[in-house]
Formats: C-alpha cells, structure tokens, sequence
C-alpha cells in the first residue's frame, strides 16, 4: 500500500522502528509509557514496534521504575548482544581492527603495522593493506569467538575521498597516499572470508571520526559542530545533524600561501604543507631541530613538543618554539575559513597529533582563528578537544554499519526485490524520455 506522500506502510513501519530504536539507544533505558513523546508516536503503535523487537531479540527489558500510583514501569534498552560491528582504522602508521557489540564495548582489537618494505616498497600497498584487514577480521572474530554472520557490518575509515559507484562498491581517491581509484570494497569482497551479505560501510577517516564525537564525544548535543582530524595530515568533518552522517572535507588542501611549500597531494601552498605532522616535523629539521634518530611520528612530535615548551626548567629550543608558533598561525587562519563557511557551533580537534599538541597548543590556534575569522559566527563558536581519544577513528568506523542498521528500522539489509515504484515515479520517467 502507497500513501498519497508516495512512503508505503512498510516505510513507515521502518521509520517507527528507527525512532524507538534510535531513542533507545541514545536516551534508554526507558519505559514504553516514556517512549511515546519521546519519539511522537501513538501508545499502540509504541506497543507493536517494542512487541517485534523485542520478539527479535534487539530490544529486552532493563529492570523497572516506580510509577505514579500504578504499577512499576518495565524499562527497555537495545540489547548489546543483539549485533556485533567491525571497525577499521586504515592509519598513517598502521591498520587497527576492532570488534565491536552494540554498546561499543570493545570485544577484540588487532593492529598490523603499515611501514615501507625492506625492498622499498610503499606503506599504502594496496595489497599489504587488503591483506591486514583479512587477517585483522578473521582475527578479532576467532578471538572473541563470534560467528561472521552476526555482524551487522564491517565499517572503515580511510585516507582520502571516497566514491560509491555501483560496479564496484566504495572506491578510494587517496591523492597523498598514491591511490588513484582503489576499488578497495571489491578487492576487499574477493579476499575476505565473510558472508556475502555482511555490507562493507568504507569513508573517510575524519568523516569517522567526525561521526563519533558526534554520538559519543565532545560533539553530543551541538546541533553543528566541524571535527578536524590532524594527524600526519589533516582533515575535517562537517556534520549539520546530530545524528546524521557528516560531509568530509579535505580541508588540508585549502590553500594558505600562494606558492608555497610542495605538499603530499602534488600542489603548493596547501595548509597540509605546514600544519601536518609530517610537514611541522620537516620544518624543525630545516630549521635546525634534531628529533630523535629513528624515532617514529609520533615520538618525534612529543620531542618536538618538549623541546618547545621543557618541563625541567631548561630554556625553550627557539627553533621549535617558533615551528609550533607559526603553525599555530596558519592553522588559526584554516580554522577562520571553517567558522567563516560553517558557522558551526563548536569546532573539535582529535587524531594523535592534535591530542599530543593538545590544549595548550589549541589556545594559540583559537587566538589566530578569532582574529582571522568574521567576528559575528566568530562570536559563537566554541573550539576544544575531542573527548574520544586516538583511536576514535576505528569507532566511528563502527558506527558506519550501526547507524545503517538504525535507518533500516533493525532489520537486515534487503537483497531482494525492490518494491514497487510510486505512482509519480513513473509519470515524471515518462515525462523526461519524451
């Protein structure tokens, strides 16, 4: 049956499971008398949805609350055992693989290395990176002894733009890290061993990233907020519905000096070229500094970081105090171009680098930011730190295949026919062929 809005009843029982779905996940555990206004919907239909969730075993009773002279109140909450989720955090340095319940606890976690080969191979192998993933799924489910058909999907976060196309699933455009449409969902179908209507949920890393701050960190409750990642490069997330999917940017290729320093994607002047990890830690080296031999990234910036600002009383090493000085400019100057085009409500920082720098750093770079920017969404924005720590990026990974599982009302993934067009489908498809 199609109503005069061209949803059919089945789209509408779908969107009444969502919203007690969504309810319940976000705000439970919560009485069926509570769910009601909370979600809009009228006492019965309150009472079929929760009958057939919980006859499927998504839903389950969380104890009860006393009621106003009645009868105890029985409250109920998405069961944590009702699904499992894989996230995938396709890094600068390695490939993390965790497994995930519906609570985002984490059941099991695998981590491979992503380094060039002895015979100077590159670190984004496409091959070395399909081949940790295999290995990092087959390995968190053996772990946790969890059958592959439970899983609700296997969600990842990657460097770069990602296209969905409809031979090929999730093809990646990663310009800095030599991937020139990787059609890495197919190749990820033909090497691992799960069940073919398990889905692949492939995006962005900052977009990821960006989902989880939102659900689950310093992002809950704005009703706009941009998530900017930095890590060896950087990146942003703008999300403009709480619990919608976000749009990633690739903010690090804005353009901040006409000219200027050759970045990772090829061009010149990107912000990437100065305020990425990889890119402050060149600048201290031209600059004089010596970070540790040997050292990876990561430590490297903490030496950075220390040298510029000592514990032990020592004086400050001017040429790191003056690499971080300055990137704090030039990342104050991107962050003007976001509170300038978004107007957003807060603007968040995470990724192991901008945790590493952290809040001390942070007030440099909302000093420039306030400056740069026009005062009136200057005025009302508010800049901090991501609360979800570095490994956010794989839980936001999770949260792909979990808020695909919401939309669909807790039901699996249709594989069959599609049902029947609306009427004024067909009417404006022959309108156009004329």
């Amino acid at each position: 049956m199609t109503r005069s809005n061209g949803r059919t009843v089945r789209d509408l029982r779908r969107e009444n499971r969502t919203a007690v779905l969504r309810r319940l996940y976000f705000d439970g555990p919560m009485s069926r008398f509570a769910l009601g206004p909370a979600t809009g919907l009228s006492s019965g239909s309150i009472s079929n949805v929760v009958a057939e969730l919980v006859a499927e075993g998504l839903v389950e009773e969380a104890g009860s609350v006393d009621s106003a002279g009645g009868r105890p109140r029985i409250l109920l909450r998405v069961a944590p055992a009702s699904g499992r989720m894989i996230g995938v955090d396709v890094g600068e340095t390695r490939v993390r693989v965790e497994l995930f319940d519906l609570t985002l606890t984490e059941l099991a976690r695998a981590e491979r290395p992503l380094s060039p080969s002895a015979e100077g191979g590159e670190r984004y192998d496409v091959g070395v990176v399909v081949d940790h993933i295999r290995e990092g799924v087959a390995e968190v489910l053996r772990a946790a002894e969890v059958p592959a058909e439970r899983l609700l999907g296997v969600g990842i976060g990657v460097p770069g733009i990602v296209e969905h196309t409809d031979a090929d699933g999730a093809v990646v455009h990663g310009q800095t890290i030599g991937w020139d449409a990787v059609p890495l969902e197919r190749l990820l179908r033909e090497a691992v061993d799960l069940p073919p209507e398990v889905p692949y949920r492939i995006d962005n890393g900052a977009k990821t990233l960006g989902q989880a701050e939102m659900w689950f960190g310093a992002g809950r409750g704005a009703t706009s907020a941009v998530v900017v990642l930095f890590g060896s490069g950087v990146g942003a997330c703008v999300t403009t519905d709480p619990l919608g999917p976000g749009r990633a940017l690739e903010w690090g290729h804005l353009k901040v000096r006409v000219r200027g320093r050759r970045c990772r994607c090829g061009a010149q002047g990107c912000l990437e070229a100065y305020a990425g990890a990889e890119a402050l830690l060149e600048r201290w080296r031209e600059a004089g500094g010596r970070p540790p031999a040997g050292a990876d990234e990561e430590t490297a910036l903490a030496a950075l970081v220390a040298a510029a600002h000592p514990e032990d009383g020592s004086a400050p090493d001017p040429a790191a105090a003056a690499v971080l000085a300055e990137t704090a400019e030039y990342l104050g100057a991107g962050f003007a171009d976001l509170i300038n085009l978004f107007q957003p409500e807060r603007i968040l920082v995470g990724g192991w680098a901008g945790l590493l720098l952290g809040t001390r750093f942070l007030a440099a770079v909302e000093e420039h930011a306030r400056a740069y920017a026009l005062a009136y969404p200057a005025a009302r924005v508010t800049l901090g730190m991501g609360t979800l720590g570095p490994d956010a990026v794989t839980v936001g990974a999770a949260i792909l295949p979990l808020a695909d599982f919401f939309a669909r009302g807790g039901r699996p993934e249709e594989t069959g026919p599609a049902e029947e067009a609306p009427a004024w489908a067909e009417t404006v498809r022959e309108r156009t062929a004329r």
